[in-house]
């Protein structure tokens, strides 16, 4: 069956019998939303402060191949495993976004029995967190615009504001766009464009506020654009838009509440790219589950050098979190294209691919135990199609590596196929020495040292570079936010910023395009390449498949 199909058939229980029986909160904590979706009281939150934290595991992964690798699917899978065990574990993920499960991917809620369900809420606009986020974002937009139709009292200068407009799709057509056409009665005419919601800096400082006092602060902080000298930033603040913005997250901070198909707990809040913005759910919800379990399994997106990078370099030094312990997911066949195979034949049996695609792998390997020391177990997500062979090539190179392998098979059995990488993690943590984690740059380093620590170490470039005005950019940004992290904007598809440079690229020159200050959220970001923050739709996009009938049975998201 197709995984909308199995989530269809899933037997869920209402969320507020589950959260009364698993962990303890009543009702009144609780905002449902129909039966089995609910969102958690801020009010309740502030209960929990006393309590000891769990512990932190991170799903992060190889690589991908275009379809991605199944992060979410494992740690579905694993959180399930370890409630299976005995051990009180709550999974945290990020919510979906309507544009990859219209685009490539066509949805994102885990896979096979290892899922979260109701499948189709969680990927068709779930509570309305994302709505709510690029509402207040395009809220900033027109009040920018508005302001300077009415006067410019502030002196923005209509020709360096760096605020776009978003919307939750993937739509090339609106990166560059034309605004305030008509006449003077439609506002001034300049130049603007579109980013996705989940690039939007709404996204990240809803992801990174602790509460909503903190919210609204860093929604003030957000720079707009600067003032007609050329130096002085304008801020949301200034334009008394960060009250409004901070109203219309009222219900968008509170963590979401949803159930796996073997009627675990999971938190879902927040959905920020990572290969485009910083790629981890909400410090929030992630905080509210190490308050609430012993063990709590999130994910970070994409491969290890984007996913990974940005949940301990940014979210973890910003929240004070430390991860216990990281878990690389790995799959057959994106070893094999790593190692040259084309797409169309990944399903076939070619152990010389899958050897030489290992460098992948190893390199992720070397990055998360030696660059984060971190202890880390490879977690090979199996497919129908893995071959003995394959399966034994793999396991006696990762064994060489040094690394504990576990095939895990819970796409097909559930937290079952997981059990033995849920003992496997859990051994680990226990016998780990707490504390060691370190971040891969130092705080006090200049923004281009950041950015060369990253590319070089994690990348393996062999430099990175921009244009005299992007390096001026940082030049002058060092003074004031010197101390902020990076958030590199580049492919997912390699190591590189070519995303037909496969396995495990050294030497290679990081071009950084273009640098943004998201003073809100407190980061700088620097797209690398040609990466844009508007995708577009593939060639035969997941839309054209999707369908509802009489009923309103949905199908076609998988």
């Amino acid at each position: 069956m197709s995984d909308i199909e199995i989530a269809q058939q899933a037997t869920m229980r209402p969320i507020i019998e589950l959260a009364k029986e698993q962990y303890g909160i009543n009702a009144e904590h609780l905002d449902p939303i129909g039966h089995y979706k609910a969102k958690l009281s801020l009010e309740y939150l502030h209960t929990l402060n006393d309590r000891a934290d769990g512990k932190l595991i991170l799903v992060t992964a190889i690589s991908p191949t275009p379809a991605g690798e199944g992060k979410t699917t494992t740690t579905v899978g694993l959180g399930d495993a370890m409630n299976r065990l005995g051990k009180k574990t709550m999974i945290c993920l990020r919510e979906p976004s309507l544009g990859p499960c219209f685009g490539v991917k066509g949805g994102a809620a885990g896979g096979g029995y290892a899922q979260v369900v109701p499948m189709e809420d969680i990927n068709l606009h779930f509570t309305g967190d994302f709505h709510a986020i690029g509402v207040a974002h395009n809220l900033l937009s027109a009040l920018i615009d508005n302001h300077i139709h009415h006067g410019n009292a502030l002196d923005i200068d209509p020709r360096r504001i760096q605020w776009k407009r978003v919307v939750d799709m993937n739509d090339r057509a609106l990166r560059n766009i034309v605004v305030g056409m008509g006449g003077p009665i439609n506002g001034y005419l300049r130049e603007d464009g579109y980013d996705i919601v989940v690039a939007s800096e709404v996204m990240a400082i809803l992801c990174l506020a602790t509460n909503r006092a903190d919210l609204k602060e860093r929604l003030g902080r957000i720079v707009i654009g600067y003032k007609t000298d050329n130096k002085t930033p304008v801020f949301a603040k200034d334009l008394h838009a960060h009250g409004a913005m901070a109203a219309i997250l009222k219900e968008a901070i509170k963590p979401n509440l949803v159930q796996t198909l073997e009627n675990n707990l999971a938190l879902i809040h927040g959905g920020p790219f990572a290969n485009i913005a910083h790629g981890c759910n909400t410090v929030t919800a992630t905080k509210t589950a190490l308050k609430l379990a012993d063990y709590v399994v999130t994910e970070a997106g994409f491969g290890a050098d984007l996913g990974a990078e940005k949940f301990i370099d940014i979210k973890c030094r910003m929240a004070g979190l430390s991860p216990s312990a990281v878990v690389l997911v790995a799959t057959i066949r994106a070893l094999k294209y790593h190692g040259g195979v084309d797409k169309e034949v990944l399903n076939e049996e070619n152990l010389t691919a899958l050897d030489a695609g290992f460098i992948n792998l190893e390199r992720h390997y070397h990055n998360i135990t030696q660059h984060y020391g971190l202890p880390c177990v490879v977690c090979i997500n199996h497919f129908t199609f893995d071959t003995p062979a394959e399966i034994a090539l793999l396991q006696d190179k990762c064994t060489a590596l040094g690394a504990p392998c576990v095939v895990s098979t819970h796409w097909a059995q559930g937290g079952l196929g997981a059990e033995h990488l849920a003992q496997t993690v859990a051994d680990i943590i226990d016998t780990h020495a707490a504390g060691t984690f370190t971040f891969v740059y130092d705080e006090a380093l200049p923004l281009w040292n950041k950015i060369e620590t990253i590319a070089t170490k994690l990348y393996g470039a062999g430099a990175i570079s921009a244009s005299a005005k992007v390096k001026q950019q940082l030049a002058d940004w060092q003074l004031l936010y010197g101390h902020f992290p990076v958030c590199i904007a580049k492919t997912q598809m390699s190591f590189s910023t070519d995303p037909t440079a496969k396995g495990a690229p050294s030497g290679h020159t990081v071009e950084i395009r273009e640098v943004r200050l998201a003073h809100g959220a407190g980061f700088i970001v620097a797209v690398a390449g040609d990466m844009m923050t508007m995708p577009g739709l593939p060639k035969s996009p997941a839309a054209e498949r999707i369908d509802i009938d009489d009923n309103g049975k949905i199908s076609g998201l998988f």
